[in-house]
């Protein structure tokens, strides 16, 4: 029997992979800049097998990808009639690969994001961000979902609208927060603040993913765990920020030796400045060290990134027995069949 997400947390860490948006950009199925996620319907062949890719990495729950299938976002891309379609379809194939997991089936979220359009100043805004909130609860609810994600606000009170709307569905709830470079929600709130009020208000994981990796993350963690009783999230971004850089959003590369076609180096020439997997692993232990129970990784995360965080808080995934082992490589290996000519001559090759 699968459990639940809160069972889960009881029982341990429960590993989350998001990061679709690059992910699938980067095999070519999803158009940087406007970002919908149109491959639900377009390509689904390709969104199940992202799925399965992360799930098989270590992930115990399959993220319906309707990250920015909100009506706003169809409606600039001129698509809007496509809006239910899409959302449904996500969430079915996110069932049909959860259900594939060989030990136990996979929890399926449904997922709602920030909307871009939330003003803090314009009450019509507000409302709009409600009714888009909750279209989209209704459709996960309609179509079964274990819970919903609720991701990526950068004003407190557009979490605290998607809080509502998803308890007005009877579903639990993860909201994780964005943090951008002024430290500070765009509405004033701290994280600690803002996070300690959603779990209040019955949450049943707060935290923060995306725009920070994890040395700018983590501090701000570690803020909420202190100010938070329930459950803590943190899902950085692979990419190493800095206390002068805290976001990738403006993150410089200084040995980029083109002229890039936009102003900085987000969102399609990050690629110089990831950490490793042993980096974020390092991270993964830390961030349960101090007792975050819902770990991932966002923009930019690899499954490979997925499974070594996955192994660094003690879980075996489907796809550990393809984890690294030099053992036997011709010239970094110590099998004793290897030849000496060639090991001999690693530091020089």
């Amino acid at each position: 029997m699968k459990r639940s997400l809160k069972r889960r947390l009881q029982e341990g860490t429960v590993i989350a992979g998001e990061g679709y948006l690059f992910e699938l950009e980067r095999r070519g199925y999803l158009q940087a800049g406007s970002f919908v996620p149109e491959v639900a319907l377009a390509n689904p062949d390709a969104l199940k097998q992202t799925y399965r890719d992360f799930m098989n990495a270590g992930s115990d729950v399959v993220l319906a990808f309707t990250y920015n299938a909100h009506r706003e976002k169809m409606r600039i891309i001129g698509k809007e009639d496509l809006l239910e379609p899409l959302n449904r379809s996500a969430i079915r194939l996110a069932k049909e690969v959860a259900k594939e997991h060989p030990v136990e089936e996979a929890l399926v979220a449904g997922n709602i994001s920030n909307t871009n359009i939330f003003d803090p100043d314009d009450e019509s805004s507000k409302n709009q961000v409600r009714e888009m909130f909750a279209e989209m609860a209704q459709w996960s609810k309609e179509e079964d979902v274990d819970f919903i994600n609720g991701e990526t606000f950068y004003y407190h009170e557009e979490a605290e609208i998607a809080l509502e709307e998803i308890l007005k569905k009877d579903l639990p709830a993860v909201i994780t927060l964005g943090l951008m470079g002024e430290n500070i929600l765009r509405d004033g709130y701290t994280v600690e603040e803002s996070c300690k009020i959603l779990s209040e208000k019955g949450a049943l994981v707060v935290g923060m993913n995306c725009f920070r990796g994890p040395d700018t993350m983590q501090p701000y963690i570690a803020k909420i765990r202190n100010h938070v009783t329930g459950y803590v999230g943190a899902l950085p971004i692979p990419y190493r920020t800095s206390n002068e850089h805290p976001t990738f959003f403006n993150l410089p590369d200084g040995g980029c030796s083109c002229h890039l076609p936009t102003e900085t180096t987000f969102p399609t020439a990050l690629d110089p400045l990831y950490h490793n997997r042993y980096e974020l692993a390092e991270w993964a232990k830390e961030a349960k060290g101090i007792g975050v129970n819902y770990i991932g990784l966002c923009c930019g995360a690899s499954p490979a990134m997925l499974r070594a965080v996955s192994e660094a808080v003690g879980k075996e995934t489907i796809n550990s027995p393809y984890s690294p082992d030099m053992e036997k490589h011709f010239l970094f290996g110590k099998d004793k069949t290897l030849k000496e000519h060639n090991v001999g001559y690693r530091f020089k090759a």
